[in-house]
Order: C-alpha cells, then structure tokens, then sequence
C-alpha cells in the first residue's frame, strides 16, 4: 500500500470527510532536498470534514498529524493542508 493510501486510509477512519483529496507532489520535488528517491516524499492533502468545526486552523492541522500517526508523518518530508468544513 502506498503512502498516499495510508494517508487516505486514515484519515477516512478519523474524521468521515465529505471530500478528501490526497495528492503526490514528489515528482515536483525530484532533486530538491527532502527528496529520497522513493517518490513519496511530498503530498498535498485536501479535506473537508464536519469534525473541524469550531476549531482554529492549528487545531485542525494537529488533529491531522494526531490521526496519521507518528510513523506515517515522520516518513514524509512536506505535506501541505488544506483543511476545512463542509
């Protein structure tokens, strides 16, 4: 399974989003520091979920981190978020 799918994976079992877009920008990024090779190095998340409601843009994005785990995060070099509600 690829990182994209764990990414997706978890992040539909936490927060049941109604729109979840997960993009590998690695090839972007080929050549660059941070870019190991492995062509999942970098990815842009898009997600919007009723579960953010009320709460700041550092909480959200500390929910995210929280739900894809320590070992998933640390195996990336960049990800970008956008993350909102429906």
């Amino acid at each position: 399974m690829s990182k994209a799918d764990h990414i997706q994976e978890r992040l539909h079992q936490a927060f049941a989003p109604v729109h979840l877009e997960v993009r590998n920008d690695s090839a972007k990024h080929a050549g660059h520091a941070g870019h190991d090779g492995s062509g999942e190095s970098h990815f842009h998340v898009e997600i919007r979920s009723k579960a953010f409601t009320g709460q700041s843009r550092i909480a959200r994005h500390r929910a995210v981190h929280k739900a894809l785990g320590p070992d998933l995060v640390a195996s990336i070099h960049a990800l970008s978020l956008d993350i909102g509600t429906p």
